[in-house]
């Protein structure tokens, strides 16, 4: 059965096939840790658990690398403005080792708290700066940099394919069109590989390199890293749709300069969680967190499922009603998972349809339209168990931690007693059968997927 992704710098569906064997080399865009993640930095964060969870299932294995940003993330695309670290932690009162370990501790928590796996390896900016440097210096000797009174740029007029993962048109962008003009800068689209210090103030993160002392710019990190971990040429590569304009763009554009190889095989982004039509985003002001979600009375893993619901490559509406709608559907599936005999041999026809599914570009929404057939069909309560527990290797919803609910022989005669009455339209010998599954400590709710018992707390 072939995998698909839909590759960004193609654009279009490919067959996925590893350059190395059965090992994929993977590699996501981790957090800039100068403020909480919100729920849409999150949402890429399941699409990108997903694709390794996918990998997995097919029998890959994996090599996973992120990054977690604590210097050189300035305020505008352009290079310019103040490093959010540093702004951050001013704001907090804090130093910037301060703001960024403890930003750096909520996001693996949340992490947590979603069933996303950790990467094999976390890798921080601060802790690779002699890679930066010396990948900065290769370019350098190669003759893709200048100087400028700020810092050192890359010169993309230097490339003749700078821009193919956006399909810019950078011979008819004019400065400012996509970044604010720089003077110094030989083209609109040229950005920072070390940013000087100011003169007038001393800065909490900086570090001495052959152009002065400094600070890398944010996207030399990605390349240095991605690169010392994974080789110069790797699989995946993932994020936001909002990198592929500029952070990936030119993570490819140094790249690809200083190796003369092809950086990445395969590109995937996620788009937006949208909120009242606008995208969820700090700048946007209208940020949510997992501890808000939580607070509103709302499980992490309701709101995987929530995500689960729409592909990836789709915007997705936020509300908190269709989260809550969310979780009442995982619940139904919690109580009647815990209530299903032991796993036995699965049900092999929705297997099969579910991993068509998962293989077709991460296809979640028909995944768990697979799931809601199998748990209406004919097989047996042990076989939908065993391979429920199987499809969730990729769905990440936990279900194998749901304990089992023991229903006492009597509470389930009343049960079956009660199904049968309704069927008949007695609702009010149903109704009395009801009160007494009560007496015994137990409910039972009527759902899609048939009347599911309950222990009452």
């Amino acid at each position: 059965m072939n995998f698909q992704l839909f590759n960004t710098i193609s654009r279009q569906k490919e067959i996925f096939s590893p350059r190395q064997g059965d090992m994929v080399g993977l590699y996501t865009c981790g957090p800039t840790v100068y403020a909480p993640p919100h729920l849409g930095n999150l949402r890429t964060y399941i699409f990108e658990d997903i694709l390794k969870r996918t990998l997995l299932f097919n029998g890959y294995k994996v090599k996973h690398v992120m990054n977690i940003t604590d210097v050189g993330h300035l305020t505008s695309d352009a290079d310019e403005g103040e490093d959010k670290m540093e702004k951050g932690a001013r704001t907090a009162g804090k130093t910037v080792w301060q703001l960024a370990e403890m930003y750096t501790e909520l996001f693996q928590n949340n992490l947590k708290d979603l069933n996303i796996l950790p990467p094999d390896i976390w890798c921080k900016a601060t802790d690779h700066i002699t890679e930066q440097i010396a990948l900065i210096k290769k370019l350098e000797d190669k003759g893709y940099t200048y100087q400028t009174s700020d810092g050192v740029y890359f010169d993309t007029s230097k490339l003749t394919n700078y821009g193919k993962l956006a399909q810019l048109n950078t011979a008819g962008q004019k400065a400012g069109a996509r970044v604010e003009t720089n003077p110094e800068k030989k083209n609109p689209t040229d950005f920072a590989l070390w940013k000087l210090s100011p003169t007038d103030a001393k800065r909490q993160m900086e570090w001495p390199s052959p152009w002065g002392t400094g600070f890398p710019g944010w996207h030399i990190e990605c390349s240095a890293m991605a690169i010392k971990y994974l080789g110069e040429t790797f699989d995946i590569h993932c994020g936001g749709i909002d990198h592929i304009p500029v952070h990936h763009t030119n993570e490819i554009a140094q790249s690809e300069a200083a190796t003369g190889k092809p950086f990445v095989r395969y590109w995937l982004h996620g788009e937006f969680l949208v909120i009242n039509e606008k995208r969820m985003g700090k700048s946007e002001g209208n940020l949510l967190t997992l501890d808000w979600l939580k607070n509103e009375g709302v499980s992490p893993l309701a709101y995987r499922y929530f995500c689960l619901g729409t592909h990836y490559r789709k915007p997705l509406n936020f509300s908190l009603e269709a989260v809550l709608s969310a979780q009442k559907a995982l619940t139904n599936l919690y109580n009647k998972i815990a209530t299903m005999d032991k796993p036995a041999i699965g049900c092999a026809e929705y297997e099969a349809k579910f991993k068509e599914a998962i293989n077709d570009d991460l296809n979640t929404p028909q995944a768990l339209a697979v799931v809601w057939e199998m748990m209406k069909s004919d097989y047996p309560d042990s076989a939908k168990k065993q391979s429920l527990l199987k499809m969730d290797e990729v769905l990440g919803l936990g279900l194998k931690n749901v304990p089992k609910l023991t229903i006492p022989p009597e509470v389930q005669a009343l049960v079956e007693d009660r199904k049968r009455v309704r069927l008949a339209r007695d609702y009010a010998k149903a109704d009395d059968i009801r009160n007494r599954l009560k007496e015994l400590g137990f409910t039972v709710d009527d759902t899609d997927l048939g009347p599911v018992v309950k222990k009452l707390r």
